[in-house]
């Protein structure tokens, strides 16, 4: 027996098995996913590997821990209460209705909830993308109190998704104006393009504008919207297949950039 025990932990919903002294301390961890042995003592190289024999799985890498990039720096040295990242879809609603929750009863649904479970359908959708080299922040906080509702970062660029409620019902655009169902038109694409313009000040980076529909029964585009992507719930997916714009370095350096506060506080 070398003296070292073999931790297993979850951090952020990975495993990481710990290689420890008797006292405690880490000297090495294996990272299953990467299929690397970071050693923080090269000395006890050996032991380690040892160690770990009976966990590992295939060939793997072994040496220092990797040198942390700039983005993962800038994220390491955010506030808490600065960042973004671990905001919900439709945060900004949720809190508003865990402060008021309005009347009990009411012969009408509280407009708020509905724009709440628009959020939540779009922004899960969105979060599915993580796993193809995606980050979606939610509810980013704009100057006098506006918002983007979803802000997707990846390898197709930087789309600003604003939703909209429209459960089984008919939805016509015509540009700049939507109609959902008997309601009267309005103006909605030109707040659509005014987030994403106001994203792409932001960020120093173009933000392309997207309009979610959430359920509707029928969409109709009378006239083309310039620049703004309309799209059902069911098709918000379809982002993952736009490619070729960022690399994996440029999406990581404006997921830092854009997941801190700060960055919104001037737009």
């Amino acid at each position: 027996m070398n003296g070292l025990r073999v931790i297993p932990t979850w951090r952020h919903g990975q495993e990481r098995l710990y290689v420890c002294l008797t006292d405690g301390r880490n000297v090495a961890w294996y990272d299953r996913e990467a299929a690397r042995v970071n050693l923080l003592s090269e000395d006890r190289r050996d032991d380690v590997l040892e160690a770990l024999g009976p966990f590992l799985t295939g060939p793997v890498a072994v040496g220092p821990p990797p040198v942390p990039t700039p983005a993962e720096l800038a994220r390491l040295t955010l506030h808490p209460d600065d960042d973004l990242a671990p905001n919900r879809p439709g945060e900004a609603l949720q809190i508003a209705l865990d402060r008021d929750p309005g009347p009990p009863h009411r012969l009408r649904a509280d407009p708020r909830r509905k724009a709440l479970l628009a959020e939540q359908t779009v922004g899960e959708a969105l979060d599915r993308l993580d796993g193809v080299g995606w980050h979606v922040l939610h509810s980013v906080p704009l100057p006098g109190g506006d918002r983007v509702h979803h802000l997707a970062i990846g390898p197709g660029g930087l789309f600003a998704v604003h939703t909209l409620y429209a459960r089984k019902q008919r939805v016509t655009v015509a540009d700049p104006m939507v109609t959902l169902g008997r309601r009267d038109p309005y103006p909605l694409l030109r707040r659509v393009r005014a987030d994403a313009d106001r994203a792409s000040y932001a960020l120093t980076a173009e933000v392309h504008p997207v309009l979610a529909l959430v359920g509707p029964t029928d969409v109709r585009i009378t006239a083309p919207p310039r620049e703004v992507r309309v799209l059902t719930d069911i098709d918000v997916a379809n982002l993952a297949r736009t490619g070729g714009v960022l690399k994996p370095a440029d999406v990581e350096a404006l997921h830092a950039m854009a997941r801190d506060r700060h960055t919104w506080s001037r737009v």
